[in-house]
Formats: structure tokens, C-alpha cells, sequence
């Protein structure tokens, strides 16, 4: 890893009983903060599949799951808002930007179905979370142990190109599921904005965030326990990065890697 940066409970805050304590603002759709406990991920999951609050997202998904891609056209495309997924019990959450037009747009699960998901799934499944390296659709028996997959903005975006005001409207569901992965202890961020992001949904749930924020590099940690989670930073397994070399799997692996040795330390 390439640089820890060390961030004690300054602020005076005590130990929540979950990690990532409630967020205190609305949260999109029809989920109510003081039901969402009992309500679990089953009716999050459909609530966010329904999401139709960025019209810019909802035109492209909508027409890329019309138009399709040659090598698809036999595809039904998803073509909604895609859902996190994983294990609800998850200590390690990993957040990337968004789903690929012709990946989970069309698969209908995250990383599933193009080449960044392959890279992340053979890296999950090595260090034994996903229990296979394969990821093709979503009845392809592939079970994710003690992980779980999201991504600041859930649909696909032209370009992979969110605007902020769209990772704005979009965070709330972040929020609600990290309100239900209460055992979180280890978050690895996938790129640049899924780093920003985040931090600034831990912020918002009073987390004490380093000043000045460490810039985002691959391996970069911030610890922010106990009140948060040990955030690891790596760049996203996009092909920009995986063609150039500037990501190559081993640096991949050693991110997952690090994350099994924390989780392992925790006692569990």
C-alpha cells in the first residue's frame, strides 16, 4: 500500500453501534429512514430498480438497451437503475463509478458482463470472496462471501460519465445500503470519483475526514477507525487503466489482499 493515513476519533465522537451509522437526510423513492431496517435490501432493491430521477441516465440506459450492441442483440437488456450486490453480512464494500452501458446496463448486476468485471471478479475470487472469477449474468451461480458490490451513480451514463448533480441524486441509495451493511469495516473505492464520494458520504455521517483530504493514488489508505471503516483507494479496473498498464492485476490483487489481512486482524 502507498500511503496510511492515520485519522484517531478527534472530533470527540464516540463509538457508534454500527459503523456507518444512519444517514440524516431523505432518501430517494418511498423508503422511509425509520423503516428501512425492517424493510432489508429485497424492497431497497425494488425501490431503486423504479428510480427514474435523472432523465439525462434514464434517455441513454433506455436507448442502449434499445440499440443494443451487435455482439447483444439477442440480449433483453436491463436497461434500469442496477442494485448493489453481495452479501448483506459484508464486512468489505467495494464502490465503483457506474455500470458499463453494455455490461451491468445489460446484465442487470454490477461489474457483471464486460471487461472491468472480469478483473475485479478474478481479483475477489483469488482472495476468496466471490466464489468464482467468472461473472456473466445474473443466474450465473456466482456468490459473493463477506463482500458487496456498489457504485455511486446506478445508471449507465453516456460516456461513463456521471455529472455531479447526477451523483448527487443518485447517492441516496448508497446511503440506504450502507444504513443495511451495518458490519462494513473495510471500503475499497474503485477510481477517483467513487474516492470522493465516499468520503464524503462518511463525512456527512460524521466521520472525522483527514485535513487536508490525502489526494486520491492507487494503495492509498485512510483509517478512520473506530467511528468508520479503513478506506483503501485503487484505480478503477476500466480498460483506459488495464490496457496502459497503468492497472495491472497484480496491483489489483495486492488491494485485496490487504483488504483480507485487515478483516482478518479485526478477529473474526
Amino acid at each position: 500500500m502507498k500511503k496510511i493515513v492515520t485519522q484517531p476519533n478527534a472530533m470527540g465522537a464516540t463509538q457508534a453501534t454500527a459503523l456507518l451509522p444512519m444517514a440524516s437526510f431523505r432518501l430517494c423513492g418511498a423508503i422511509l429512514p425509520g423503516t428501512l431496517l425492517q424493510m432489508g435490501m429485497a424492497a431497497l432493491e425494488r425501490d431503486l430498480v423504479g428510480c427514474r430521477r435523472c432523465p439525462r441516465l434514464v434517455a441513454w440506459r433506455e436507448r442502449v438497451g434499445r440499440e443494443k450492441r451487435a455482439a447483444f442483440r439477442d440480449w433483453e437488456y436491463w436497461a434500469k437503475p442496477v442494485p448493489g450486490y453481495g452479501d448483506p453480512q459484508a464486512r468489505l464494500l467495494i464502490v465503483g463509478l457506474a455500470p458499463a452501458a453494455h455490461g451491468a446496463n445489460r446484465t442487470g448486476r454490477m461489474f457483471t458482463g464486460d471487461r472491468s468485471g472480469d478483473w475485479l471478479y478474478r481479483a475477489l475470487h483469488l482472495a476468496g470472496f466471490a466464489s468464482q472469477s467468472e461473472a456473466v449474468s445474473r443466474d450465473d451461480g456466482l456468490m459473493l462471501t463477506d463482500a458487496y458490490v456498489s457504485a455511486i451513480v446506478r445508471c449507465a451514463p453516456p460516456d461513463n460519465k456521471p455529472v455531479r448533480a447526477e451523483q448527487e441524486e443518485c447517492r441516496c441509495w448508497l446511503e440506504a445500503e450502507l444504513d443495511l451493511l451495518s458490519r462494513v469495516e473495510v471500503v475499497v473505492t474503485l477510481g477517483s470519483i467513487a474516492y470522493v464520494q465516499v468520503l464524503r458520504v462518511l463525512h456527512g455521517r460524521h466521520v472525522s475526514i483527514p485535513i487536508p483530504r490525502p489526494r486520491f493514488a492507487h494503495g492509498v489508505e485512510i483509517d478512520l477507525r473506530p467511528a468508520g471503516p479503513l478506506l483503501i483507494a485503487s484505480y478503477h479496473p476500466s480498460q483506459q487503466n488495464t490496457f496502459t498498464g497503468r492497472l495491472t492485476e497484480q496491483m489489483l490483487e495486492a488491494v485485496f489482499a490487504r483488504a483480507n489481512e485487515v478483516l482478518g486482524d479485526s478477529g473474526e
